[in-house]
C-alpha cells in the first residue's frame, strides 16, 4: 500500500545517541536536523508555540551527556526560563518564568537541547489546539499534550515532555503512533508545571519507541529504566477490558485481542482479569477529585480572568466548586479502596493490558478524544506505557496500554517492549 504520510517517520533518540557516541554524528548536526524538520513541516503540523533556534544551536555546540544532540520539546504547561510559558492560555501570553521547572533543568543537565515549547490545550484541559495528527492531518493528535506527541510522531524531534491528569500522555501517544510513558505518580517532579490537580498531575515522556523511552527516562532521572539490549523474560499479562468495554470501537477490540494473542505466541502467560466493582466507582471518583482540586488550583484565574477561560473549563471549575468536602473525601476513600484491590489483582499478573483509547483519533480538531481508558490508572498512580505498532481500518494508529504496579516502572517498560516486539516492531 502506498503511504500518504505527509511528515517524516519518528526519529529514534537511542539511534541518534549511538550515532553520536560512535562519532558518526555531532550533537550540533543532530539538532540542525530537527531545526530543518521543524522549519519544513511545522507550519502544517502546528506542534510548536515558541522556538529559539539560535539558542538551540548555541546549546548544542557545547552539549555533553547522554542526551547531547537530542532535541527536546517541552509542553507549554511546564516552565522554561528562556522561552515563554503561556499554559495554553491568552491570560499568560508572553509569560516568562524566572527558572526552569526541575524536569527541564534535569534534561538540560543530561545534555538535551530544549528546541521549543509544544502546544497544549488550555491549562492542559479539553479545549483543543490547532495541532494536527502527524499520520492524518485532518484528525486530532489527542490532548492535552498535543504538540509534544505530534512533534515526535512527525519526526520533528526525538523526545518530548508531556503531562497527564486524565489521559494526556497515553491518549496522544496512541493517536500519533508513538511510545508514551506516564510514570508512577511523583517519579518525576511536577514542580514548575501549572497545577490542575495535585493528586493526579504527572509528567510523562514521548519518544519513537519503547527503547527510546527507557533510554531518555534513564538519562533524565537517573533510574535504571533502559530496556534496550535486555531480555527480561516473558511477562504474565492480565487482559482488563474494564466496565467501559462497550465504549471501545470494533477496531480497538480487535487490536486488544491481537495484542493478547501475539503476546501469548511470543511466550507470555495471558489471562483475562475480572475487575471488581470498586474500579468503576474509582473511575467516577477521578472526576470528583480532579474538579474539586482544579477549582482551588484556579482560584486566581476564576476570580480575575473568568471571562477569558473557555466555556468547557469554566464548566469543570464550576462543577468542582459545587462538590462538597464530604463528597471529595468519599472519592479519596474510594480511590484508596481501589488501590488495595489493584494490589490483589497484581498478585496474579505482572502487568495489565488494556486499550489506550476507545479507538483511533477522531476526525477533525474540535475534540481531542476521550480519556476514559486512562483515568482509572492515573488515579491509581501506576506506571502506564502506550505501545505502538497496530493500525485500524482507516490507517490510523491504535495503541495498547501496559499498566504495572505502583513503583514498578521498569517492569512496565520491559513488558511494553516485549509486546512491541511481539507486534513486530
Amino acid at each position: 500500500m502506498t503511504s500518504t504520510r505527509r511528515f517524516p517517520a519518528p526519529v529514534s533518540a537511542l539511534a541518534l545517541a549511538r550515532a553520536i557516541d560512535a562519532g558518526n554524528l555531532t550533537p550540533a548536526t543532530a539538532i540542525e536536523r530537527s531545526i530543518a524538520a521543524i522549519e519544513a513541516h511545522d507550519a502544517l503540523l502546528g506542534a510548536f508555540v515558541a522556538t529559539d533556534f539560535d539558542a538551540a544551536r548555541a546549546a548544542a555546540a557545547t552539549a555533553t551527556g547522554p542526551l547531547a544532540g537530542i532535541a527536546l520539546g517541552v509542553k507549554d504547561i511546564i516552565d522554561t526560563h528562556d522561552l515563554p510559558t503561556a499554559y495554553g492560555s491568552e491570560i499568560y501570553a508572553g509569560h516568562r518564568p524566572a527558572a526552569d521547572a526541575p524536569v527541564v533543568a534535569l534534561a538540560r543537565r543530561a545534555g538535551s537541547t530544549v528546541i521549543g515549547k509544544t502546544a497544549t490545550t488550555e491549562f492542559a484541559y479539553l479545549q483543543p489546539t490547532v495541532t494536527r495528527n502527524p499520520v492524518k492531518p485532518d484528525h486530532t493528535p489527542g490532548g492535552s499534550s498535543s504538540g509534544s506527541a505530534a512533534a515526535v510522531g512527525a519526526g520533528l524531534i526525538p523526545f518530548a515532555l508531556g503531562t497527564q491528569t486524565g489521559g494526556s500522555v497515553i491518549r496522544p501517544a496512541a493517536f500519533c503512533g508513538i511510545a508514551g510513558f506516564k510514570p508512577s505518580f511523583r517519579l518525576i517532579p511536577t514542580v514548575g508545571m501549572k497545577c490542575f490537580s495535585w493528586s493526579l498531575d504527572t509528567i510523562g515522556l514521548f519518544a519513537a519507541g519503547i527503547e527510546d523511552i527507557g533510554f531518555c527516562a534513564t538519562a533524565l532521572i537517573g533510574r535504571p529504566l533502559r530496556v534496550d539490549g535486555r531480555d527480561p523474560g516473558a511477562p504474565r499479562i492480565g487482559v482488563a477490558r474494564t466496565h467501559l468495554w462497550d465504549e471501545a470501537s470494533h477496531d480497538m477490540r480487535a487490536a486488544l485481542e491481537t495484542g493478547a494473542r501475539k503476546a501469548a505466541q511470543a511466550g507470555a502467560t495471558v489471562v483475562d482479569l475480572e475487575m471488581p466493582a470498586v474500579f468503576a466507582e474509582a473511575f467516577a471518583a477521578h472526576r470528583v477529585l480532579q474538579d474539586f482540586q482544579a477549582a482551588q488550583a484556579f482560584a486566581f484565574e476564576v476570580d480575575h480572568h473568568r471571562g477569558r477561560l473557555s466555556e468547557i473549563l469554566r464548566e469543570a471549575l464550576d462543577h468542582g466548586a459545587s462538590i462538597t468536602p464530604e463528597a471529595y473525601d468519599l472519592a479519596r476513600r474510594t480511590s484508596r479502596q481501589a488501590r488495595l484491590a489493584l494490589k490483589d489483582l497484581f498478585a496474579e499478573v505482572d502487568v495489565i493490558l488494556t486499550p489506550s483509547t476507545p479507538g483511533a483519533a477522531p476526525e477533525g480538531l474540535a475534540s481531542t478524544g476521550a480519556p476514559i481508558f486512562n483515568k482509572l490508572w492515573t488515579l491509581m498512580g501506576t506506571p502506564c506505557v502506550n505501545v505502538p505498532g497496530l493500525t485500524g481500518g482507516g490507517g490510523l494508529p491504535l495503541g495498547l496500554q501496559i499498566v504495572a504496579p505502583f513503583g514498578r516502572d521498569l517492569r512496565a517498560l520491559e513488558a511494553a517492549r516485549f509486546l512491541e516486539k511481539a507486534l513486530g516492531a
